[in-house]
């Protein structure tokens, strides 16, 4: 994964920002305390997670399921899912199993959010046949999607398929750097319970916004491959713990690498603290 991938990390200061003042808002309207822990990689495939499946393993997404709880769904980015292909997936996987698909490249760069009825129609009932198995689908905006386009978003919002929770990754850094747009966006999101999602990764720090428009944290971390990956999981536990006493309902928390092989180390360690900070017995990951 090269987005937001830096020559030297140690340069970079990974200092998670302070809350947005908004987030405790939205967190607190939550009186249900935190239901659903989601947490994983973005990928299942072997190329990729070297060092990770055993001698001998004959499918990669069903013993992928017996280490996590959830995944990453790119795939579904770079080739839009029929019916028959999800519900393949679905049967490889135990029923607490989550998947959180990514929306199909063909709406959000190819035709960047204009004429997209039929291709999200056709993503939609495919992935509905996930079932309880559906975490959250997710939005992928281009780099080059800025705020000039809030109309084109904001009708995609407003005519999304209300029974699929949905999360969106703005790109651009004028998204961010204007607060004024940055305001109206979030409460566009916060309106019709879209999810915004939080990036943390080195070359991006504009993107570690600490708003969040649902009480959902849908959080996709890139480490650099580097020592402070793991004392950036460790800033992100102390972050979480604080969201869940505000209310937090839903964590969503997708570890990838600029090399993936290391992803599945990551997600051992931060699984296991995250075990004992929050009392909780989610299965910690084998490494072979």
């Amino acid at each position: 994964m090269k987005f937001g991938q830096v020559e030297d990390p140690s340069k970079i200061d990974f200092t998670i920002p302070k809350d947005h003042p908004k987030t405790a808002e939205v967190l607190k309207k939550n009186k249900k305390g935190l239901e659903n822990i989601s947490i994983g990689c973005a990928k299942w495939n072997k190329t990729d997670l070297k060092g990770f499946y055993p001698k001998g393993t004959k499918d990669e997404l069903t013993y992928y399921a017996t280490q996590f709880n959830s995944i990453e769904l790119n795939a579904t980015f770079y080739g839009m899912p029929t019916p028959e292909q999800v519900r393949i997936w679905k049967e490889k996987t135990p029923a607490n199993f989550k998947f959180f698909p990514k929306i199909t490249n063909t709406v959000s760069h190819f035709r960047r959010l204009l004429n997209i009825t039929d291709a999200v129609t056709q993503f939609a009932t495919a992935v509905l046949e996930f079932d309880e198995k559906l975490g959250m689908v997710f939005l992928q905006l281009h780099d080059n999607f800025k705020p000039k386009d809030f109309e084109r978003l904001e009708k995609f919002v407003k005519d999304w398929v209300k029974e699929i929770p949905l999360a969106i990754e703005l790109r651009n850094a004028e998204w961010f750097s204007d607060e004024e747009i940055f305001n109206k966006t979030c409460t566009l999101f916060e309106e019709n319970k879209i999810t915004n999602i939080i990036v943390d990764t080195a070359g991006r720090r504009d993107m570690l916004h600490m708003r969040l428009t649902t009480a959902s944290a849908f959080i996709r971390y890139v480490g650099a491959n580097a020592e402070s990956d793991y004392s950036r999981l460790d800033d992100w536990l102390e972050r979480l713990a604080k969201w869940k006493e505000e209310g937090l309902q839903n964590l969503y928390f997708f570890v990838h690498q600029n090399i993936e092989k290391a992803s599945p180390l990551l997600s051992s360690y931060f699984i296991e603290k995250f075990n004992k900070e929050f009392e909780v017995e989610i299965h910690i990951p084998e490494m072979p």
